[in-house]
């Protein structure tokens, strides 16, 4: 018989201490992963030239922006979901955005860079649009995510048809990410997600292309 004594129910305290936290290893830390393996595991490293190499840098950078916001908008909407089982699906898809997190970062340091120096502000005001979310109902909510994970698949079509094509450790990488952003997208939808007004997704998607600009160089 185990004697172990049940866990108690995490109060709102509780939720605000454990996403410090994930915020902390976001930034500067190492993320909690899934555990599944890299993608790219075994491949060899292309011989890419400057321009090349530059050109991957920069779009790899943006995946990992793009993934540190995935992670604040995430941990807002949790922190503020009315729902226990929505909380669920925003925290199950948070862990797999980890997994991305730490693929982006490995390869950008693989290939002799850093990731962006604006992480932290990326993280903020993510942080800060995803608790707006879940204040204004787990539809919504749920309504962003699937939007968001759409416009993210779109922006990953757009970078596998930039990367060079030798670069096949990059590509893999982004193919398994797109593929894991449409399920997040379906299981938002399938809980329920409401359809943002168009003047919200296009606002959404300028947003993105002003911080994708500016991610690729800093």
């Amino acid at each position: 018989m185990s004697t172990s004594a049940p866990q108690r129910p995490l109060s709102a305290l509780d939720r605000v201490i454990v996403n410090v936290d994930l915020g902390l290893r976001t930034l500067f830390g190492r993320p909690i992963t899934t555990g599944r393996p890299d993608p790219d595991a075994g491949l060899p490293e292309a011989d890419l030239d400057e321009e090349a190499r530059r050109v991957t840098v920069g779009l790899m950078r943006v995946n990992h922006a793009g993934e540190v916001c995935a992670q604040a908008l995430y941990q807002g909407q949790a922190l503020t979901a009315r729902d226990a089982a929505v909380r669920t699906k925003l925290e199950q898809a948070a862990r797999e955005e980890n997994d991305h997190l730490a693929w982006c970062a490995r390869r950008v340091e693989e290939l002799g860079s850093h990731t962006s120096l604006l992480n932290p502000l990326w993280y903020g005001g993510s942080l800060a649009i995803g608790a707006i979310a879940g204040l204004v109902g787990d539809r919504w909510s749920l309504g962003f995510l699937a939007e968001t994970e759409h416009q993210v698949v779109a922006h990953l079509e757009g970078h596998l048809a930039r990367l060079p094509p030798s670069d096949e450790r990059s590509r893999v990488i982004l193919e398994q990410m797109k593929v894991d952003e449409g399920r997040h997208a379906t299981v938002a939808i399938e809980a329920g997600a409401a359809t943002l007004p168009t003047p919200v997704r296009h606002a959404m998607a300028a947003v993105a292309q002003w911080m994708t600009g500016a991610a690729y160089y800093v």
